[in-house]
C-alpha cells in the first residue's frame, strides 16, 4: 500500500466542507492508505482529453453517428427502391423472333398421275410490344412477315405475306378496380410510410437514450463530488478525534468508529468513480461510431441539473400520443394495408369477364417491300371484337382467402385499439411520474438543508463534549444521503420529462430534430 499525505489531497476540499458546516479546522497532518493503481500501458501514455458537451451536441452526434440510427436510415431507402420496382408491372415487354424452315417432299405416282417433288423454303419474322395500363387494359402491338419460295408442280414460286395490328383486353369484373400490380404498388407505398415512421421511432428512442445518459452522467459527476465531500468530513472527524485521544479527552475506542466511517466513505468513493466511468461509456456508445477513438475523451456536460416548472395537461399529452406516436401510426398503416388487401381479395371472387378486340392491316406480295407497302396503304384491314367469360364453379380458394384476410383485419383493428389504450395508460403513468419527481425535487432539497443544519448543530455540541462520535457520524451519513438524493431527484425529473415526451411521440419536436428524408 502506498501512503501519501492527506493534507496535500484533501486540504482544499476539507476547508470548503468545514466552512459550510462551521466545524473548526484543527491543523496537522495524517496518513491515508490507498491501494496502488495499475494503469494499462496505453492509458499511461494517453492523457484524457476534456471535451465539454451540451445535450444538443450529444443529440446531433447521435443522429449522425449512432449505429442504430444509421442502420434504420436504410429502411426508407430500401422501401423507395421496392416502390420503384413495383411499377415494373407497367413496363412494356418487347419480343422478337425469326426462323427459317425448309421442307422437301418427294414425287409420287398416284392413279396414273405423276406428282413431282415439292421444295419449300420459308423465312418467318415476328415482333410484339405489350404490357398493361393502370386501369387494367392489356395491350399487345404485333407485327409479322413470312416469305415462302421454292418449286412445286406448277413451277417455282415466291410470295410474301404479313400483318400488323394491336390486341386489346379490358377486364370488367375480376382485376377491374384492382389487380396484382396495383396491389403491389399500394403495398409498397404503405411500406415506405411505415419505414419512415420506423426511422422516426428509432430517432425518438435514441434521442431519449441520449437524454437519459447525459443526465445520468451529470448525476454521476455531482454524486462523485458528494462522495468526496463525505470522505472529507469523515477524515476530518478522524483527525480531530485522534488529537483528542492524544490529549486524553477521548477514548481510543471511539477512533475505531471514525476509521470504519473513513473506510466506508472510501468504498463509496470507489463505487461512485466506477459509476462515473460506466455512465461515460454509456453516453459515448450512443454518440459515436468509433469508440476506440473516443476512449480517452473525458466528456464534461455543460448543463446543470435543474427542475424547471412545467405544466402537465393529460388531455394534451393524450392528443399528442394518439396523433404522433410512430408505433401507433405504423399500426394504422397496417390496418390500411389490410383494407387494400381485402379490396383485392373481394375483386378476385368475381368471375373473369373481359372485352377483347383486335385491329390491324394485312399485306401480300412477292417481296417484303410489297407487304410493307400495303401496310402503309392500309387497304387490307382486319378487326375483331367480343367478350370472354371464365367462371370458377366453386371458387373455394378466393372465397376463403377473403374470409381469412377479413379475420386478420378484425385482429389488426383490435390490436390498434389495444395499442391506443396502452398509450393512454403509459402517458398517464409518465405524467404521474413527472409530477411526483418534480415534487420530490423540493422535498429532497428541504431534506438536504435540514441535514446540513442538523450536522452543524451536532458538531457544535460534540465540540463541547455534549455529543458522541457515533451521532456525528450518523448525521454525516444522513447528510451525504440527502445530498445524493437531491441530485438524484433532479436527474430523475429530467429523465421523467424525456420519458413523457417519448410516450407522447413529441421528442423530436421538443429537441428540434429534423426528420426530413432526402
Amino acid at each position: 500500500m502506498k501512503k501519501i499525505s492527506a493534507c496535500l489531497v484533501f486540504s482544499g476540499l476539507v476547508s470548503a466542507v468545514l466552512a459550510q458546516t462551521n466545524v473548526p479546522l484543527i491543523s496537522g497532518s495524517y496518513d491515508i492508505e490507498f491501494p496502488p493503481v495499475i494503469l494499462p500501458a496505453s492509458a499511461q501514455t494517453n492523457q484524457p482529453t476534456v471535451r465539454p458537451v451540451s445535450l444538443q451536441d450529444c443529440i446531433e452526434d447521435a443522429i449522425k453517428r449512432n449505429f442504430d440510427v444509421r442502420v434504420e436510415r436504410y429502411a426508407p431507402l430500401e422501401a423507395r427502391y421496392a416502390l420503384a420496382a413495383a411499377y415494373a408491372g407497367y413496363d412494356p415487354i418487347w419480343n422478337a423472333a425469326g426462323a427459317h424452315n425448309f421442307n422437301e417432299s418427294g414425287g409420287i405416282f398416284q392413279n396414273g398421275v405423276v406428282f413431282p417433288a415439292q421444295i419449300t423454303d420459308q423465312n418467318a419474322f415476328s415482333s410484339s410490344l405489350g404490357s398493361s395500363l393502370p386501369f387494367g387494359l392489356q395491350y399487345s402491338l404485333f407485327g409479322n412477315a413470312n416469305e415462302s419460295y421454292g418449286t412445286s408442280g406448277s413451277g417455282p414460286f415466291d410470295t410474301t405475306s404479313g400483318s400488323v395490328g394491336v390486341n386489346l383486353t379490358q377486364p370488367l369484373l375480376k382485376n377491374f378496380w384492382i389487380d396484382s400490380t396495383r396491389l403491389a404498388i399500394t403495398a409498397a407505398k404503405n411500406q415506405l410510410k411505415q419505414s419512415e415512421q420506423g426511422l422516426r421511432q428509432q430517432l425518438i428512442l435514441t434521442v431519449t437514450q441520449v437524454e437519459n445518459a447525459y443526465f445520468e452522467l451529470i448525476f454521476a459527476r455531482e454524486d462523485l463530488e458528494v462522495k468526496k465531500a463525505a470522505l472529507g468530513l469523515a477524515q476530518t472527524q478522524l483527525d480531530q478525534d485522534r488529537q483528542r485521544v492524544q490529549v486524553g479527552s477521548l477514548a481510543p475506542l471511539d477512533v475505531q468508529q471514525d476509521e470504519a466511517a473513513v473506510a466506508q466513505r472510501k468504498s463509496d468513493l470507489i463505487t461512485a468513480e466506477s459509476a462515473l466511468g460506466t455512465d461515460q461509456r454509456n453516453l459515448k456508445i450512443l454518440i459515436t461510431d468509433n469508440y476506440s477513438a473516443s476512449i480517452f475523451e473525458d466528456l464534461q456536460p455543460t448543463a446543470v441539473l435543474e427542475a424547471p416548472l412545467q405544466s402537465f395537461n393529460l388531455q394534451d399529452s393524450w392528443s399528442k400520443g394518439l396523433t404522433a406516436r410512430p408505433d401507433l401510426l405504423q399500426a394504422k398503416l397496417s390496418v390500411e394495408q389490410q383494407g387494400i388487401q381485402l379490396k383485392y381479395d373481394r375483386n378476385q371472387i368475381f368471375p373473369e369477364l373481359d372485352l377483347v378486340g383486335s385491329y390491324g392491316f394485312n399485306g401480300f406480295g412477292k417481296e417484303f417491300s410489297d407487304a410493307v407497302g400495303q401496310f402503309n396503304e392500309g387497304n387490307r384491314p382486319f378487326y375483331s371484337y367480343g367478350a370472354q367469360v371464365s367462371v370458377p364453379l366453386s371458387n373455394v380458394r378466393a372465397r376463403n382467402v377473403f374470409k381469412s384476410d377479413k379475420a386478420v383485419e378484425q385482429q389488426l383493428l383490435l390490436k390498434l385499439k389495444q395499442l391506443e389504450q396502452s398509450i393512454l395508460v403509459s402517458i398517464d403513468n409518465a405524467v404521474g411520474v413527472a409530477r411526483s419527481d418534480f415534487a420530490d425535487v423540493a422535498a429532497t432539497k428541504q431534506a438536504r438543508i435540514y441535514a446540513e443544519a442538523a450536522l452543524d448543530a451536532e458538531q457544535k455540541k460534540y465540540a463541547v463534549g455534549k455529543s458522541t462520535t457515533f451521532t456525528v457520524l450518523q448525521l454525516q451519513n444522513s447528510l451525504t444521503g440527502a445530498r445524493s438524493a437531491e441530485i438524484r431527484a433532479l436527474a430523475s425529473y429530467q429523465e421523467a420529462l424525456a420519458s413523457l415526451a417519448q410516450q407522447e411521440g413529441s421528442t423530436l419536436e421538443r429537441r428540434n430534430v429534423d426528420v426530413t428524408l432526402k
